[in-house]
């Protein structure tokens, strides 16, 4: 895993921190820092069977739906969401900087990684898609969650096929070697 301290940049300018990483009392952690220098939608609708997420904002504002429910959160303010449940949010400010706490971390920095590389070498659209099929299997792989909506099963079979079919014709390895560069 990368040192703490390192910095995951995309094209639109979202930087993305290692903090910190470890375990405590609470299970294993990782600690992020997300600085969004202009306003969009940072996540869409999607859910992790393992993972919660906990975000404070520093500096800005973030309107969050978690579980149907919209939040708006200012500087100070810390939202969750469990397990399972469905979450999405979006920053409404301009330089909104904010805390991200995910436990446990499972891939979730080798993710950002993952993304932020494809973005960075322009294999992305500008929302953050991954262009190719495949590369849209594998970040769905290291997301450890599903997209809200859409059967599971449905999900494993696509882009789960995908991020097989990846592996087996050894476009991963070349595209990780590509996007982390």
């Amino acid at each position: 895993m990368a040192a703490i301290g390192s910095v995951l940049t995309f094209r639109n300018g979202h930087r993305v921190t290692l903090v910190d990483r470890g375990a405590d009392a609470q299970g294993a952690y990782l600690r992020l820092e997300h600085v969004l220098p202009r306003i969009g939608r940072q996540a869409g609708p999607h859910w992790h069977p393992e993972i919660s997420e906990t975000w404070t904002v520093r500096t800005g504002r973030v309107r969050f739906r978690i579980a149907g429910a919209e939040i708006v959160a200012g500087p100070g303010d810390t939202v969750t969401a469990a397990p399972r449940v469905v979450h999405e949010f979006w920053n409404e400010a301009n330089d909104t900087v904010m805390d991200h706490l995910i436990r446990p971390p499972l891939r979730h920095w080798e993710m950002f990684a993952f993304w932020s590389g494809l973005d960075t070498a322009n294999k992305t659209t500008t929302n953050k898609v991954p262009r190719n099929p495949l590369a849209l299997g594998l970040l769905w792989e290291y997301q450890d969650g599903y997209l809200a909506g859409p059967p599971v099963f449905l999900q494993r079979l696509i882009f789960g096929g995908l991020a097989g079919l990846a592996r087996r014709t050894g476009y991963a390895r070349r595209l990780l070697a590509s996007t982390s560069a």
